[in-house]
C-alpha cells in the first residue's frame, strides 16, 4: 500500500543518511524541505522531496493526503515514561500546593510507595485497561515510540504484573514500545532498614524471572540521596547487564553524588533527569556514548530546577527530551508540551527542542535505526499538524493542540484528543 502526502508546507528532520544523534551546536540545525511531498510504502518511508519531484497520483498510490499549510515531522520519541500505573495521586498534588516537598510526601508514605500499594491491589486486567487509555492519549498527541518502566510494584509478583501489561500493550498497539525494569524505584517499607535484602531480591529473584519471560530490554534505578546509592545502583546495573538489560538510570534529580560517573562507567544508554549537573558531570559525559535526558515538565509540575540544557549544549553534549509521564510528579505524556516547556523554561530553540525530542530521543530509547528522522527506509511514523504559520508555532502556542493526523508504521491512527 502506498500513501502520498503532498503540498507539505514544511517537512522537518529530513536526513538522507542515518545519524545516531546530534550534539552541541549541531542541535541548532533542523534540516527541512519546504513545499514538499512524502511517499509511504507499507510501513516505511519510500521517498520524499520537493513538490516539483512529486510522483504523479497514479493507480499505484492507494491514498493521497493534501497537507496544504501543514507541517510534517517524525513522531515524538518519548524515552522515559511510567505510563503503566494504577489510580492517581491527586491528593499529593494538593499537599504540594500546601507546601509539602517531594521528600516530605514520600517520608509519610506517599509518592512511589503510595502508587505501589494501589498497583499491588489492582488486577492485571484492570491495570491494562487503565494503561491503554494513557497510551492511546499519547499516540493522539503525536508520540510514535515510547519507553515504559515498571517500578510501582516493588514485589516480584507486582513487578512482573506491570511488565506483562507493558508487553500486552506492545503486542496490541502499533506504537514502538521498549520496557524497562525499575524494581529499584524505592525501598518497600519492609526493607526500609534492610537495603541489602531488597537488592538481593532484585538481583536474585526479580531479574532472573523477568529475563525468563523476556519482559524488559533495559534496567533502571533511582540513583539519588535517600533512595539508591552509587554502590547499590552499580550492583543492579551489573546484574542487569548479565541478563542483557542495558542501564537507563534516574540520576541527579535533587543531588549530585557521582552517579553520572558510575552510569558512564557501566555504559548506560541514558542518564535521565539531570536537574543538578556539575562541571565534572559534563566532562564525564563528553567522553561517553551515554545520552543525557531532560524531563522539563517534571520540573514544571513540582517546581524544581530545570536541567541546565544551554550549558550542556555549549559544552558540546547532546540532549534528549522526554515526558517522565507518571502519577505523582508529571501526570502528562504530552510531548508537545514537553517541547514547549523546553523552549520557554530551558531556553532551547525550537530546532534544538525538536532534535532532542526526535532523533536524540530515538537514540536514548534504542530505536534510532527505525524512528526519529525522515529517512528513506525508516518507519513511516509521522505527525501531520493542523495548518500552521511555521513549525515554531508548536512550542509558541503551548496550550493549543497542533496535531492533525498521526501515522504509525504507515497506518493513520484513529485516536483523537
Amino acid at each position: 500500500m502506498r500513501i502520498l502526502i503532498k503540498n507539505i508546507k514544511e517537512l522537518l528532520q529530513t536526513r538522507a543518511e542515518h545519524v545516531d544523534m546530534v550534539a552541541g551546536a549541531a542541535m541548532k540545525v533542523l534540516p527541512k524541505i519546504e513545499d514538499a511531498f512524502l511517499l509511504i510504502e507499507d510501513e516505511d518511508i519510500l521517498d520524499y522531496g520537493t513538490m516539483d519531484h512529486c510522483p504523479v497520483d497514479d493507480e499505484s498510490i492507494s491514498k493521497v493526503i493534501d497537507a496544504q499549510g501543514c507541517v510534517v515531522l517524525p513522531t515524538w520519541v518519548d524515552s522515559h515514561t511510567h505510563l503503566v500505573y494504577a489510580g492517581n495521586r491527586t491528593l499529593e498534588f494538593v499537599d504540594r500546593i500546601n507546601g509539602l516537598s517531594y521528600e516530605e510526601i514520600f517520608n509519610r508514605g506517599g509518592g512511589i510507595l503510595n502508587s505501589a500499594k494501589k498497583l499491588q491491589e489492582t488486577s492485571e486486567a484492570e491495570l491494562y485497561e487503565q494503561s491503554k487509555l494513557r497510551l492511546e492519549e499519547v499516540i493522539a498527541q503525536g508520540t510514535g515510540a515510547v519507553e515504559i518502566k515498571s517500578g510501582y510494584g516493588l514485589t516480584v509478583e507486582a513487578e512482573l504484573k506491570m511488565l506483562r501489561v507493558i508487553k500486552r500493550l506492545k503486542d496490541n498497539y502499533p506504537i514502538a514500545i521498549k520496557a524497562t525494569f525499575l524494581g529499584a524505584h524505592a525501598f518497600p517499607s519492609e526493607y526500609k532498614d534492610n537495603h541489602t535484602g531488597y537488592i538481593d531480591l532484585i538481583v536474585n529473584e526479580m531479574i532472573p524471572a523477568i529475563a525468563k519471560e523476556n519482559l524488559a530490554e533495559y534496567i533502571d534505578a533511582f540513583l539519588e540521596t535517600g533512595y539508591f546509592s552509587v554502590e547499590e545502583t552499580e550492583r543492579i546495573m551489573e546484574a542487569g547487564k548479565q541478563y542483557g538489560m542495558r542501564a537507563k538510570i534516574h540520576v541527579n534529580q535533587f543531588t549530585a553524588i557521582d552517579g553520572i560517573a558510575a552510569c558512564v562507567k557501566h555504559d548506560a544508554l541514558s542518564v535521565d533527569h539531570l536537574e543538578i549537573v556539575t562541571d565534572a558531570d559534563i566532562e564525564i559525559l563528553k567522553n561517553s556514548k551515554t545520552m543525557p535526558v531532560a524531563l522539563p515538565t517534571c520540573s514544571y509540575f513540582i517546581s524544581i530546577p530545570y536541567t541546565p540544557a544551554k550549558k550542556m549544549l555549549a559544552a558540546g553534549l547532546p540532549l534528549a527530551l522526554a515526558s517522565d509521564s507518571n502519577p505523582g510528579t508529571t501526570p502528562s505524556g504530552n510531548m508537545n508540551f514537553v517541547v514547549a516547556t523546553a523552549c520557554i523554561k530551558m531556553k532551547l530553540t525550537p530546532e534544538e527542542a525538536i532534535n532532542a525530542a526526535t532523533i536524540n530521543g530515538a537514540y536514548a530509547m534504542g530505536v534510532g535505526t527505525t524512528h526519529g528522522s525522515i529517512t528513506k527506509g525508516k518507519k513511516a511514523s509521522l505527525i501531520i499538524t493542523k495548518p500552521l504559520h511555521s513549525f515554531y508555532e508548536i512550542p509558541y502556542a503551548f496550550a493549543s493542540n497542533p496535531i492533525g493526523t498521526v501515522i504509525l508504521n504507515g497506518e493513520i491512527q484513529p485516536y483523537k484528543n
